[in-house]
């Protein structure tokens, strides 16, 4: 049986086919353009495979109410040409297969879960912190879906002590993707992340940022594991650096041995890699042929 993957970034699309067991067994990416003709080549890919179903773990926001007429849109991006569009049914049009459809980061945690480093948990959240900032939320053995989805990465923080740095999100300047992800990087020291020394400041502030939104995540929803991706967090000298903001912010309030003598393996990199959105990807096209 074979099942067709999506993770649909907003820099690029990767494309896959996989199986039950989570094995991906082939894989394309391309850049992500105008709709159409982005969704002309997700189309082309799938045409002669003969997949069984397709899930689809997309750049948000998205709408996820099945009830909506909407259902299926990419609704209030930035992204030019993405507003309000049919991602959802412009692919049903082309192909009678069961879809799964949910955010990206609500996609690697679910994948991280089924085959990854959160495999036999409850509960895991998955950050992705690159050109934007999401976190997916699986909790009692769900993807957590409410008024919309989560938007965990547009939660507000508080600002590094001296800093002045105004934030680069549109809608709300200087909210944890305005301050942490890839761009605000740039923004704020000229360069782009990749190019900064593991000894500079950037990862101090990085970490200053990234660990208020996990304690406070913790406090929220208490996970189970908390899994930091994407091209930001490629960067391994971030990790023991949030790991102690972490602590410094929980303060010893919440009690766990996780938190505590277990934090490094509690706050950990992808079990699955760069294949996490993909893999996810796959779980929710078999979690909607399975109904």
């Amino acid at each position: 049986m074979l099942i067709g993957a999506v993770e649909a970034g907003g820099t690029k699309f990767v494309c896959g086919i996989g199986n039950e067991a989570g094995e991906v067994l082939d894989r394309v990416s391309f850049p992500t353009e105008q709709p159409e003709k982005t969704l002309g080549r997700v189309i082309d890919y799938f045409r002669d495979k003969n997949v069984s179903a397709i899930g689809i773990g997309s750049f948000g926001p998205i709408n996820i109410d099945v009830n909506s007429p909407e259902y299926g849109y990419v609704t209030t991006t930035p992204k030019p040409g993405w507003g309000n569009y049919p991602v959802l049914p412009e692919l049903k049009r082309a192909f009678d297969v069961p879809f799964g459809w949910d955010t990206d980061v609500n996609a690697a945690a679910l994948g991280e879960a089924t085959w990854g480093v959160a495999k036999g948990l409850d509960s895991c959240l998955y950050y992705t912190i690159g050109t934007g900032v999401g976190v997916g939320v699986y909790i009692e053995d769900k993807l957590t879906h409410g008024l919309v989805h989560p938007e965990g990465g547009h939660v507000l923080t508080r600002h590094y002590p001296g800093e002045t740095f105004a934030g680069v999100c549109p809608y709300h300047g200087d909210c944890l993707e305005g301050v942490a992800a890839g761009p605000a990087i740039e923004a704020r020291w000229g360069v782009k992340a990749s190019e900064l020394p593991a000894d500079h400041q950037a990862w101090e502030i990085e970490a200053f940022y990234i660990g208020q939104a996990i304690a406070s995540a913790v406090l929220l929803v208490s996970p189970k594991r908390v899994i930091l991706g994407g091209g930001v967090m490629h960067q391994m000298q971030l990790f023991p650096l949030i790991r102690e903001q972490v602590r410094r912010n929980l303060n010893g309030y919440v009690s766990a041995s996780a938190l505590a003598e277990g934090i490094d393996q509690y706050i950990v990199p992808p079990g699955l890699g760069d294949n996490a959105g993909l893999c996810g990807s796959l779980a929710l096209g078999l979690r909607a042929l399975r109904g």
